[in-house]
């Protein structure tokens, strides 16, 4: 079942992939949690996004988010591709929380003519770095699949959810910029 806004998160420590360290969800010092599922370990299109979110992520911050991104992967998968994140990284191989939040795979994932140019894209890029040696590849076979379908969720410090996107392809999460708006709007609702 999906959440909507307005649904409530229960709260959790969830463990960080690089350091076992907990990772509160909803955030105990009162920022908001962007709460990202992503596919799977060194997934092409997951590392771009990831990228634009580094790129932005002194201003994340300052806008009062937290990042977390879930994987479902396991942990000894995802910390190669995932050290030099600045962020959270969970790891969900059982796919218990892609469960709770309502989280699909799906064909269309990757199907949808919506992703065929960030995914060749996102291939194209990703090569490029592994031919450079900033990247690792996947690993052949996933054992969680490669047709996740990617989710967004804005969660308030009390557990409600303020926002939630559920993607129809592979590339279709928020960008920083409506993250950003998300959490302006919420700040502004919250005064």
């Amino acid at each position: 079942m999906q959440l909507s806004t307005g649904s409530v998160v229960r709260a959790r420590a969830l463990t960080a992939v690089m350091d076992g360290a907990p990772v509160p969800v909803p955030d105990p010092e009162g920022r908001l949690v962007h709460l990202q599922f992503r596919r799977f370990a060194g997934c092409p299109v997951c590392h771009l996004h990831l990228r634009s979110v580094v790129r932005r992520h002194a201003e994340i911050e300052a806008a009062g988010i937290r990042e977390v991104v879930v994987f479902h992967s396991p942990a000894e998968q995802l910390r190669e591709h995932v050290a030099d994140l600045p962020f959270a990284v969970v790891a969900d191989p059982d796919k218990r929380l892609y469960a709770e939040f309502g989280v699909e795979a799906s064909y269309r994932s990757l199907l949808s003519p919506r992703a065929w140019w960030p995914v060749l894209r996102a291939i194209a890029l990703g090569t490029a770095e592994m031919l450079r040696g900033r990247a690792k590849a996947p690993a052949r076979v996933q054992d969680g699949g490669r047709l996740g379908l990617p989710a967004d969720f804005l969660i308030a410090p009390d557990g409600r959810v303020l926002a939630a996107g559920y993607g129809e392809h592979a590339d279709d999460q928020w960008p920083v910029e409506k993250l950003l708006t998300l959490a302006r709007r919420a700040r502004t609702v919250q005064a």
